[in-house]
């Protein structure tokens, strides 16, 4: 028996050599991130949530199998009060998410700043303590929403 040597790796083909190229550039795939938040954005603005009945199209796959809110619940008509510039009401649909969009915002404007300029914007790091906090008050926050008693009904949305 002898042994074989290890094949070569494959050589990269058209796509991959084409992709990385395009990866490459700085500016992609911040401009990816926008266009996507940006169709988000127009999805939502277009839709209008706030109008939308409770079985209409998207709906949630939890809340048609169980009846149960989802922790993303109301996360669409926070973003279209949002951009609405009604905070108050953006808070009540789903107060969490609305916390987390400044941070989101700042670390996407930072990271693609450095990305694209080669420069270091101030920058704040969260601690994975700080970060499994804020997910286990999103449970706490997900499982309080589906009581059915005063005061958690307020949560509901």
């Amino acid at each position: 028996m002898h042994a074989h040597p290890h094949p070569a790796p494959p050589q990269p083909g058209w796509f991959t050599r084409t992709t990385l190229r395009v990866v490459d550039k700085p500016w992609v795939v911040p401009l990816a991130a926008v266009a996507c938040a940006g169709a988000v954005a127009t999805y939502a603005i277009a839709v209008d949530p706030t109008q939308a009945d409770a079985g209409a199209t998207p709906s949630c796959a939890l809340k048609a199998l169980t009846g149960f809110d989802c922790p993303g619940c109301g996360g669409t008509r926070a973003l279209w009060y949002l951009l609405h510039g009604n905070i108050p009401e953006a808070g009540r649909h789903h107060f969490l998410a609305v916390f987390a969009v400044p941070f989101l915002v700042y670390f996407f404007v930072t990271w693609s700043w450095n990305r694209m300029f080669g420069t270091k914007l101030p920058s704040f790091t969260i601690s994975p303590k700080a970060i499994a906090i804020f997910l286990a008050a999103w449970g706490v926050f997900s499982v309080l929403r589906n009581l059915p008693w005063a005061p958690f009904t307020a949560f509901y949305v």
